[in-house]
C-alpha cells in the first residue's frame, strides 16, 4: 500500500513582504489619517456645541426681554413690541394661561402654540424639534419657554430659534475638513515616499559598495555621506568593520607567511640531513647527523604546538579550566627544569600563593618566559613570587640587555624577534611571548617587560582573578629551602 503524500504546509508569508519604503509610507499615512479624523470629529463636535449654545443664549435673552416687558408693562404692550424684539430666524409667542396665542412676532405663528412647554413662573425649559409643522417650516428648531406671573395668571413666552444654519455650517466645515484631509494625506504619503526613498538610496549604495568588496579588495571603503545622521553613522560603522577585517586578513596572511618561513628552516635541514645520510652507505653520516636531526625535529614539534595554540586563540580563544592551583609549586617545577639545562646562576625567592586558573597553561607561560630569560641572560637569572591583596606578582629578571622601550609592546606579538636575538639556532621562534600574553589575557592577567634597577631585563606577570591564599614559610626548589630572602642556587 502506497502511503499518501504529505500535504505541503501552507506558507506563512503570502506574496512578497512590503519593503521599508512601503511600510514607512503606509504607517505615516495611517497615523496622520487617524490623527486628522480624531481631530476633525472633535472640532465638529465642539463647533456644533458652540453654535447651539450661542443660539440658546440668544433665545433665552429674547424670552427674558419679553418677560421683563410683561412684568413692567402689560401683556398687550409686550405683544405690540414682539415684532421688534425677535431676532432673525426666531418666532416669539405669548401664550395665555388657557393655552391660546395672545401675541406673536409673525402672523404665521399666531394661529397655534409652537410648543406644549408650560414652565412655572420664573422657570425656563428648552426642547429640540425637527420642524414646525404649525407654520409649515421644515427646519430644525430650538424652542425655549419661560413662565411669567401676572394678575390674570401664568403666561408663557415661547421663542423658537432655527438651528438649521448651524447644522449647515457644521456640514460645510466637515466637507472642507474631508477635502483637506485627503489632500494632506496625499502630500504626506508622497513626501514620506520620497524622503524614505532618498535615505534607502544611500543605504542601497552602501550595500552595493560592500557587496563588491571581497578578499582581494579589502582596502576599499564605502562613501560616507556628509549628513551627520544614522546613514552617516552606518557608513562609519561599515568602514570600521572593514578596517578590522583588513587588519585581521593582514594578520592572518602574515601569520601564515611567518609560520611557513619558520617551518621551512627545520624542514630544509632535516631534508638535507636525510639526503646525506641516505647517500652514505657506511652509516657514519647518520651517526654524525643524528643529534642535529633530533634537535631540528624537536624544534619543529615545538613550533607546530605553538602554532596550534595560537590558532586556537584565533578561533575562539584559549580555553582555560578554573581550578585552584598552587602557583609556587608550578614555578618551582619550572625552575628545577631550567636549572638542569641552563649554565646560568639562578636565584629564586618564592612565597606560597594559590590562584584560580589552568595549571597547565600557567606552567606554559612560566616556561616560555623563563626560556626567554635563559636565552638572553649573560650569567644570572632571578625569579620572585609575591602575593598581595587580590593579586599575585611574578618577577623574572636576567642580567641581559633590557627590551628597548619602543619594542616593549611589540615583543608580545607573533614572530617578533629583536635584532640581537634573530638567530634561529638559539631556539627562539618569536611565538613564546605571544603565547604567554594570550594565556595571561585568558586568565585576566597581564605580562609586561621593563628594566631592572641594575639595568637588566625584567618580565612581570600579574594575576588578579581568583582566590589568593596567604602562606608562611617557604617551598623547596631543587633540594633547597627558598624563603622571602634571596637564596642563590646552583646553575
Amino acid at each position: 500500500m502506497i502511503p499518501p503524500k504529505p500535504r505541503p504546509r501552507p506558507s506563512r508569508r503570502r506574496g512578497r513582504a512590503w519593503g521599508v519604503r512601503k511600510r514607512a509610507t503606509a504607517t505615516a499615512v495611517t497615523v496622520v489619517a487617524l490623527a486628522l479624523v480624531a481631530g476633525g470629529l472633535l472640532l465638529l463636535v465642539l463647533l456644533q456645541s458652540s453654535l447651539i449654545a450661542t443660539t440658546e443664549r440668544a433665545a433665552k435673552s429674547t424670552a427674558s426681554d419679553v418677560v421683563a416687558m410683561i412684568t413692567s408693562e402689560d401683556v398687550e404692550d409686550a405683544g405690540d413690541s414682539l415684532a421688534t424684539t425677535a431676532h432673525t430666524g426666531q418666532y416669539v409667542q405669548i401664550i395665555s394661561p388657557q393655552g391660546a396665542v395672545v401675541a406673536a412676532s409673525q402672523k404665521s405663528a399666531a394661529r397655534a402654540p409652537l410648543s406644549q412647554l408650560r414652565p412655572g413662573p420664573g422657570a425656563t425649559k428648552t426642547e429640540d424639534v425637527s420642524s414646525l409643522q404649525g407654520i409649515g417650516d421644515t427646519d430644525a428648531f430650538l424652542i425655549t419657554a419661560e413662565g411669567v406671573q401676572t394678575g390674570q395668571g401664568t403666561y408663557t413666552v415661547v421663542v423658537a430659534s432655527t438651528v438649521q444654519v448651524e447644522a449647515d455650517s457644521v456640514a460645510t466645515v466637515a466637507w472642507f475638513l474631508l477635502g483637506a484631509t485627503l489632500v494632506l494625506l496625499v502630500v504626506v504619503g508622497v513626501s514620506v515616499w520620497i524622503l524614505v526613498g532618498r535615505s534607502l538610496r544611500q543605504v542601497g549604495r552602501i550595500r552595493g559598495q560592500v557587496a563588491r568588496i571581497n578578499a582581494s579588495h579589502l582596502s576599499e571603503r564605502v562613501d560616507v555621506p556628509a549628513t551627520n545622521d544614522e546613514i552617516h553613522r552606518l557608513a562609519l560603522t561599515m568602514n570600521t568593520m572593514l578596517d578590522r577585517l583588513q587588519a585581521s586578513d593582514v594578520e592572518q596572511r602574515r601569520f601564515v607567511s611567518d609560520a611557513s618561513h619558520e617551518l621551512r628552516s627545520p624542514l630544509a635541514t632535516i631534508s638535507a640531513g636525510l639526503e646525506i645520510a641516505v647517500a652514505d652507505h657506511s652509516g657514519e653520516s647518520w651517526r654524525e647527523l643524528q643529534n642535529m636531526l633530533s634537535s631540528e625535529t624537536a624544534r619543529m614539534s615545538y613550533l607546530v604546538d605553538d602554532l596550534l595554540t595560537l590558532a586556537k586563540a584565533n578561533d575562539d580563544g584559549i580555553h582555560v579550566t578554573a581550578q585552584d592551583v598552587d602557583l609556587d609549586d608550578i614555578l618551582a617545577a619550572e625552575i628545577r627544569r631550567l636549572r638542569s639545562l641552563s649554565p646560568h646562576h639562578i636565584t629564586a625567592s618564592l612565597t606560597p600563593a594559590r590562584v584560580t586558573g589552568d595549571g597547565h597553561r600557567l606552567g606554559q607561560v612560566l616556561r616560555n618566559v623563563l626560556d626567554n630569560a635563559n636565552r638572553h641572560a649573560r650569567s644570572a637569572i632571578t625569579v620572585g613570587l609575591g602575593a598581595g591583596p587580590g593579586v599575585v606578582r611574578v618577577v623574572i629578571d636576567n642580567d641581559g640587555d633590557p627590551v628597548p622601550e619602543a619594542d616593549r609592546e611589540r615583543i608580545f606579538e607573533r614572530f617578533v624577534r629583536l635584532d640581537q636575538s634573530r638567530s634561529r639556532e638559539s631556539g627562539g621562534s618569536g611565538l613564546g611571548l605571544a603565547i604567554a600574553a594570550t594565556i595571561m589575557k585568558a586568565h585576566h592577567g597581564t605580562i609586561t617587560t621593563s628594566s631592572t634597577p641594575a639595568g637588566g631585563c625584567r618580565f612581570e606577570l600579574l594575576l588578579s582573578p581568583g582566590a589568593v591564599d596567604w602562606g608562611l614559610g617557604g617551598v623547596t626548589v631543587c633540594g633547597e629551602q627558598v624563603t622571602h630572602a634571596t637564596d642563590g642556587g646552583e646553575g
